[in-house]
């Protein structure tokens, strides 16, 4: 069967057969029995979900990342396990780079991480802890682009991501009656302050960024208690992690100082942390002459720079050493990521395993 094919047929799969973070027991096991089939050397691990496979020798080692979890979201109606983020055509695309590399001569070793939980922003760090990229000198990724970013036919060698985290705050005060509202203290009061005071955070007009109320809920049925707790968060974002760290800083603050202001206890929990790409100047170089070698000049494109996020860069925040970047391929994907309904050209399937084949030779031939 021809690689194009091959590249469909596992993609067709792992789209009807979706999986949320942690839970891709049955894509686990249909990788393995993929990799078993082409005579690939691979193991699994005992506590978490997901596959590393090699091929090669030698004692340089790069690697390659595949996420494979989908998402949990309504899709007409039901909820279900939906692949609207393109998790499965990493996949198809990271084994159809395998699949024209296996039977071609190396100048070392290239390692496959197929990866979970990248949705949950914690699946890297698991993949880290277990030694997934030991020894690895440099590190690539694959991602479908929007619509609006590339269209299908163009290539990029970087994907610029920014960084994201959430909070989650819930303000503890006292409930009172709505004729005596001097007897507690008023929830809402703080919760709208929140609300005004993230407003007020500036930096450099060149720096991305932003802070947003995304929830806040307080009171019940009747209208005539005046609530004493209520619950929000924040989606917090900025294009680079110095910026977002001193962002989780001022609101930490601000929030702590609004609640003595209002007398009341505001307590907060950040979550799903992601920071910003670490682009390596000489991992993209890589990715273009791989781009240019695959599918020509006409193809090309430069780097994007983008709001969305991607666990993918906590290898680098683990192993600063490492040289990485992720390619992006345009697929007409429209409306959006994310998007229960979205669609993109399957044609860009084979030129994603085709430029990450051409990459990943040239990368490890790089490390002599």
């Amino acid at each position: 069967m021809l690689v194009e094919k091959k590249v469909n047929t596992w993609f067709e799969h792992f789209h009807a057969h979706p999986e949320v973070s942690l839970k891709e027991f049955k894509t686990t096991e249909k990788l393995v029995e993929i990799l078993t089939s082409l005579g690939v050397a691979h193991h699994t691990f005992e506590d978490v979900t997901g596959v590393v496979a090699e091929i090669g020798n030698g004692e340089n080692v790069i690697a390659v990342r595949a996420d494979i979890d989908a998402l949990w979201q309504e899709v007409d109606g039901k909820l279900q396990a939906n692949h609207s983020c393109g998790h499965d055509a990493n996949i198809a695309m990271v084994l159809g780079a395998l699949a024209y590399l296996q039977d071609e001569p190396l100048d070392g070793r290239i390692r496959f991480i197929f990866q979970p939980a990248e949705e949950q922003g914690n699946g890297a760090v698991k993949m880290v802890e277990r030694g997934a990229v030991d020894g690895v000198t440099q590190l690539y990724g694959v991602h479908l682009r929007p619509i609006e970013e590339i269209p299908y036919g163009k290539v990029i060698p970087a994907i610029h991501h920014g960084a994201a985290v959430f909070l989650e705050g819930e303000i503890r005060g006292v409930d009172a009656h709505g004729a005596r509202p001097h007897q507690g203290k008023n929830a809402i009061d703080p919760l709208v302050a929140i609300h005004q005071f993230v407003k007020t955070i500036y930096y450099s007009p060149y720096e991305a960024y932003s802070v947003k109320v995304t929830k806040m809920q307080a009171g019940g049925e009747s209208v005539n208690i005046i609530p004493g707790s209520a619950t929000f968060s924040l989606d917090v974002r900025a294009q680079t992690n110095a910026v977002l760290d001193d962002l989780m800083v001022k609101i930490k603050e601000g929030i702590e100082l609004l609640g003595k202001l209002h007398g009341v206890t505001i307590e907060t929990k950040w979550n799903d942390y992601t920071p910003a790409a670490e682009v390596s100047e000489e991992a993209a170089n890589i990715a273009k002459l791989g781009i240019l070698e695959a599918v020509g000049e006409e193809s090309y494109a430069p780097a994007v720079t983008t709001s969305g996020s991607d666990d993918f860069h906590f290898y680098t925040i683990h192993k600063p050493e490492l040289k990485a970047t992720m390619i992006g391929i345009g697929a007409d994907l429209q409306p959006g990521l994310h998007h229960p309904k979205m669609t993109f050209n399957r044609q860009a399937l084979d030129i994603g395993a085709r430029v990450l084949a051409a990459t990943l030779k040239k990368a490890v031939a790089s490390c002599k």
